[in-house]
């Protein structure tokens, strides 16, 4: 029997018998050691080509649910009270009878319009929200609180106009109502200012919660991808470091830190050290940092990386997007280079099912060391935000999203003054197929890409590229239009975006939708 010939059926057929796991490491006993999940990079309004402020958040999850929505802009009686609830982003819709109920806090008299994903992304005035889960001591998880991470991006978008009004907002809720959750990081962007902000829980049985947020210069971009990054924090620098009241009580209180030592506090060493051990997370904070600022020639296996970097040259949405679907490519973390095939000239090549979102059984059957890329097959969803301060809100605010996995996705831009998104983006498909979700048409391509991942993501590179070139292309033009509307009927700008945007996505999944047949018709005989 000649084993170069039948390995790379050998391979096909090991991955079909693992499946196609998420990339994601179980959460121990201390999350931030071992939980490589979701990735946010940052970009300051004069480090992108155009002025825009970004955030993004890879939403990286087997759970969380699939569908999103509009929610709009409303008003309340005085005296009403705002339900709060317990992980919403896994409900099966909006009116989920199944959401657990957390308690009630005051309502406010008028709430913003958002766009409502597992984590809320952006609202009607353009501040919108990235997150990682950072994890942390255990020791500062508390459940007494009822606030977790997404109904804090849920409130804060609700109630906030500004990254600034954001976090002290949060502040305030948990003061009075208490952070339930995991350490997480959010990175907020308006359109001036882009904020890095990591919260913990405030101890065992309180109520209240311990956090810092650091402000990204405004010619730099920063990075999150599970690990704290916060460190030396300046209060007397206001315009860029803003904190709890608390902000080292539990680290002295447990001895992780001791004011009489002589040694500055250290805010990730205090409450994430794990974090800085973690090699998912640190490779992708190198990766992020040095495909913008290769001249800096920053070491993989460094520990630490600077906050926020200045970027060789100005960033577009584009640029960003290529950086969330990199996976090593070239690089001696590459897992593609140890898959390997003889082809029919002898030559070694890469087998036809080398790809570098193998599942872990695979891997370990292999003896190839697990990199965790910043490109995740476990993507519910990645978002991309634009806020610019020059365009009236419903227009200046826009989202790119794209479901499922980055590298096999198109993005389409939804803007945050939008009235729906595609009917077919209201449906969860988390728990179940099903024909009428929008989800699915983009996870069905990305997994059966993992058969023929060599052949395969040229061919649907071919389909997603030409719906985001075009997309991108047609911004300025269609963005024009509405504000030439706005001017003249604010009303009917809304409907020409909503339009655009709707008819945008039902393109792209019915272009999808054909692909999946297409793939299976060229690859059929070699399944």
């Amino acid at each position: 029997m000649n084993l170069r010939k039948i390995w790379p059926v050998l391979i096909a057929l090991l991955i079909a018998a693992a499946g196609t796991a998420a990339l994601l490491t179980p959460r121990g006993s201390d999350p931030a050691a071992d939980f490589d999940g979701c990735t946010s990079i940052l970009v300051g309004r004069l480090a992108s080509a155009d002025g825009s402020t970004m955030t993004s958040h890879s939403c990286d999850s087997g759970t969380d649910r699939t569908w999103m929505t509009m929610v709009p802009h409303r008003t309340y009686a005085p005296g009403s009270k705002a339900k709060v609830y317990y992980e919403p982003k896994r409900s099966k819709r909006p009116d989920d009878p199944e959401r657990l109920e957390a308690g009630e806090i005051p309502q406010v008299g008028e709430t913003f319009g958002y766009l409502n994903t597992a984590y809320p992304i952006m609202n009607d005035r353009q501040l919108a929200i990235g997150e990682t889960t950072i994890g942390g001591r255990m020791d500062l998880v508390s459940h007494k609180g009822i606030l977790d991470a997404p109904e804090l991006y849920r409130l804060a978008l609700e109630r906030a106009a500004t990254a600034r009004e954001a976090i002290k907002l949060i502040d305030a809720l948990t003061k009075a109502y208490g952070y339930n959750d995991w350490g997480e990081c959010f990175t907020f962007a308006d359109p001036k200012e882009v904020w890095h902000f990591e919260i913990y829980g405030p101890g065992k049985d309180q109520i209240g919660a311990v956090w810092a947020a650091q402000r990204i210069p405004d010619d730099q971009i920063g990075v999150s991808a599970n690990a704290g990054r916060i460190r030396r924090i300046d209060l007397k620098a206001k315009d860029w470091f803003m904190a709890s009241d608390n902000l080292t009580a539990p680290a002295v209180a447990r001895g992780w830190w001791n004011p009489k030592s002589g040694e500055a506090f250290d805010f990730t060493y205090a409450y994430n050290p794990a974090g800085r051990t973690s090699l998912g997370c640190r490779r992708r904070e190198w990766r992020v940092l040095s495909l913008l600022a290769p001249s800096l020639k920053l070491d993989a296996n460094a520990e630490n990386y600077p906050f926020s970097v200045k970027p060789d040259k100005k960033v577009t949405v584009a640029d960003i997007l290529a950086i969330f679907r990199d996976a090593y490519d070239g690089t001696a973390y590459d897992m593609t280079r140890s898959v390997l095939a003889v082809n029919r000239k002898g030559e070694t090549v890469k087998s036809p099912v080398a790809s570098p979102f193998l599942n872990n059984d695979l891997l370990t059957l292999l003896k190839v060391v697990r990199e965790r890329s910043i490109c995740s097959p476990a993507a519910t969803y990645l978002q991309i935000t634009q806020s610019r301060g020059w365009l009236p809100d419903p227009i200046g605010g826009v989202v790119w999203l794209g479901y499922d996995n980055p590298a096999t996705t198109p993005h389409t831009p939804f803007y945050c003054g939008n009235a729906r998104v595609p009917d077919s983006y209201m449906v969860d498909g988390r728990w179940g197929w099903s024909g009428d979700c929008a989800w699915w048409a983009f996870r069905t391509v990305s997994k059966l890409a993992n058969f023929r991942w060599q052949e395969m993501r040229v061919d649907i590179e071919k389909v997603w590229r030409p719906i985001e070139d075009k997309a991108f292309a047609d911004q300025a033009k269609i963005e024009a239009e509405a504000a030439a509307l706005w001017a003249k009927d604010p009303a009917a700008a809304r409907t020409f975006l909503t339009d655009y945007s709707v008819k945008t996505a039902e393109a792209a999944v019915a272009a999808y939708r054909k692909l999946e047949r297409d793939l299976w018709a060229k690859y059929n005989q070699q399944f």
